[in-house]
């Protein structure tokens, strides 16, 4: 039962698509409070609003879409063992990217390892 848990999510996160289109979701582990849905969206949203554009990449119009992986500590709700898993062609964006996930602080616990891609976009506000 605890390796058929521990093979339950893979989950990935892609592009600007809503919340409700994950590609793969095993069974939620937190019984109680927002689905699981609300919460990968939530996550998404922390790291995406934590990004701190890199000064050089922008002045020489650098964009694309990192995506790193990680999972959440359950006790204290940070990301652990983050590594990339995606690159976005260029290693300023993706250490960014790497570094908004530290930076979103707190998450809501997901089990599992996450993939979530982070968008570096010179358009977005």
């Amino acid at each position: 039962m605890r390796r058929a848990a521990a093979a339950l999510l893979l989950l990935a996160l892609t592009g600007p698509a809503p919340a409700d289109e994950v590609i793969a979701v095993g069974e939620d582990a937190v019984p109680v409070g927002p689905a699981v849905e609300e919460r990968l969206a939530e996550i998404r949203r922390r790291i995406q609003a934590a990004v701190v554009y890199p000064r050089q990449a922008r002045s020489r119009g650098l964009e694309g879409v990192a995506k790193v992986g990680f999972h959440i500590d359950r006790s204290s709700g940070l990301a652990q063992e983050i590594q990339l898993v995606g690159s976005s062609g260029y290693t300023s964006l993706d250490r960014a990217a790497e570094k908004s996930v530290v930076r979103a602080g707190t998450l809501p616990w997901v089990y599992g390892r996450l993939e979530v891609p982070v968008r570096f976009s010179l358009e977005l506000p």
